[in-house]
């Protein structure tokens, strides 16, 4: 049977993970430098034959919802329910203008889905209309009784563990799904069981151990060493920057808007701060410098904000599958004085980058009036940057 041309993915994230412990819901806590829910998304985004990503939300979390995913396209965020049911409910409901022919229905709280489940689960629902992905249960399974009694040992031979995403026909398990509305049953912990309930046959394709759902505070703890043994490769990077003054009435650094008697002679907007850090990040990327990225000469970058900059040198770290460590920067002047921005400006460095502000330093210091800075003719930035990389070849 032909792929189908239209598949949608149902991101459920409307819970409230009480089992993962303080910190609040679980989809939006960061696991190897990422929320949870960007992750999970981010996998149905970028896989090219998924046509629509449809998340299902609690109303209370649109904002935190929102900055987790903004580099990500999707569909409008359907208001989840009090029950995962409620909510896978909502979201097919959301899809119907759209009807397509196959949806996958993931939990946002697993994270670590890859293309190739994706694949399958697509391949699977194309050819039987239900389908889920399932792995074989390692340890031998007790069935135990209200007493805490063994009552029985199943046959480990057929018993499977039940991942997501579970795949279907759209127009089959939304029938499913209205049906379960009208006559009242709502206990159904996965769509399978209420396909199977629908009379479905459901079938089971090959899943991923490390699909897993994150449940527990030592899930993601666990998960946090597994992600961190991966990125082997450390490496440090380090940059230098230079402006001088001219007329104005502010400088930028490290983000932050200083009021200050001159401005900065510069094609954008001369953040010596940010753009020490960038080439820095580069640098240990081994990616070039920041005018090989931004050159000077294109006129685009005419007055351009830095964190952009910033941004797109974290977003190549990423892209190669790793973690910025730590940045540090040092602003040599005589003024504007720094000392009481320190903290706003790795601030604001952490919400450009996306690194906590724990893993970045901004230091200051003066060259003892000589040299242009000890004349206060500009400012100078060193920094530098450390990254975790997966090894390669």
């Amino acid at each position: 049977m032909p792929r189908p041309e239209r598949t949608a993915a149902i991101l459920v994230a409307a819970g409230r993970g009480l089992r993962a412990g303080a910190g609040g819901p679980k989809q939006y806590r960061t696991v190897g430098g990422q929320t949870v829910i960007f992750r999970a998304m981010a996998a149905f985004c970028r896989h090219p034959d998924v046509t629509t990503v449809q998340p299902v939300v609690n109303p209370d979390d649109i904002a935190v919802f929102k900055e987790a995913v903004s580099s990500l396209e999707h569909a409008p965020p359907a208001k989840g329910g009090a029950t995962r049911q409620e909510s896978v409910h909502a979201g097919l409901e959301a899809l119907a203008s759209t009807k397509p022919d196959i949806v996958l229905i993931h939990d946002a709280a697993r994270p670590f889905v890859t293309e190739a489940v994706i694949s399958r689960a697509i391949d699977a629902a194309g050819r039987t209309g239900a389908a889920i992905p399932a792995v074989a249960v390692a340890d031998t399974i007790k069935l135990v009784g209200a007493a805490g009694d063994v009552e029985a040992t199943p046959e480990r031979a057929r018993l499977r563990i039940a991942q997501t995403p579970q795949a279907f026909r759209y127009d089959v398990i939304l029938q499913a799904h209205r049906r379960a509305v009208r006559e009242g049953r709502n206990d159904f912990t996965d769509d399978a069981a209420l396909a199977e309930w629908a009379g479905l046959t459901v079938a089971t394709f090959e899943g991923d151990p490390a699909n897993m759902k994150l449940t527990t505070p030592e899930d993601f703890v666990r998960e946090e060493a597994r992600l961190a043994a991966g990125l082997g490769d450390i490496r440090t990077g380090t940059g230098y920057d230079v402006h001088a003054f001219g007329e104005g009435d502010h400088v930028m650094i490290c983000g932050v808007r200083v009021p200050h008697s001159k401005g900065f002679l510069a094609h954008s907007d001369g953040d010596v701060g940010l753009h020490a850090l960038v080439d820095a990040i580069l640098g240990a990327l081994a990616d070039g410098d920041i005018g090989s990225h931004f050159p000077p000469s294109d006129p685009k970058w005419k007055g351009a904000s830095s964190d952009r900059f910033l941004k797109y040198a974290v977003e190549r770290v990423t892209a190669r599958g790793g973690r910025v460590a730590n940045l540090e920067v040092t602003l040599i002047c005589e003024r504007p004085k720094i000392g009481p921005l320190r903290d706003t400006m790795r601030a604001r460095i952490a919400e450009i980058s996306g690194v906590d502000i724990s893993r970045i330093a901004v230091k200051a210091t003066t060259s003892e009036r000589l040299g242009f800075t000890g004349r206060e003719e500009g400012i100078a930035a060193t920094a530098s940057a450390t990254i975790r990389l997966p090894w390669s070849d």
